[in-house]
């Protein structure tokens, strides 16, 4: 990490579609070997597909998705005395937001439905609800978290 200066952060565009940054952050993530195209398809086509299992608004459902994952405690390593203990401290929200898309993006590729899209679409369904494999990830964080609350007075 550099003492100098704090990285800058790139402006992302928006999406064609909706218009929406962190829609296009998530495409983003989820694009492999450069192909935006396929990743922007396989993202518009899950949200309709659960927009008509869900009855729910594309970008609505998208956000709730993303703001139900999104973690508000995490551990870090500090070492004290030779001794490295796990900290819990507060997510900052540029990180929580990057956490859950990673997350959901994980999850939804160990699916086991038959293509990206309806794993996708599956992923968005539970996490609405607050249930899957992305949420059961942000409650261990938080159990971790919660676990060692003893050690919060090394937060620095």
């Amino acid at each position: 990490m550099s003492r100098r200066r704090a990285a800058v952060k790139r402006e992302i565009l928006p999406d064609a579609k909706y218009g929406d940054k962190v829609m296009m952050k998530f495409i983003n993530s989820l694009m492999l070997d450069g192909k935006k195209s396929l990743a922007e398809s396989i993202l518009y086509n899950a949200l309709e597909s659960a927009q008509s299992k869900a009855g729910m608004a594309p970008v609505e459902l998208f956000h709730e998705a993303i703001d139900n994952v999104k973690p508000k405690m995490q551990v870090r390593s500090r070492r004290v005395g030779g001794a490295t203990y796990q900290v819990p401290m507060e997510v900052r929200p540029d990180r929580a937001q990057a956490l859950s898309i990673r997350w959901i993006i994980e999850a939804s590729r160990k699916r086991n439905e038959k293509t990206m899209e309806e794993r996708l679409a599956a992923e968005f369904l539970d996490a609405s609800q607050k249930r899957g494999a992305s949420i059961k990830k942000r409650e261990d964080v938080h159990r971790m978290a919660e676990a060692n609350r003893a050690f919060a007075h090394y937060r620095w």
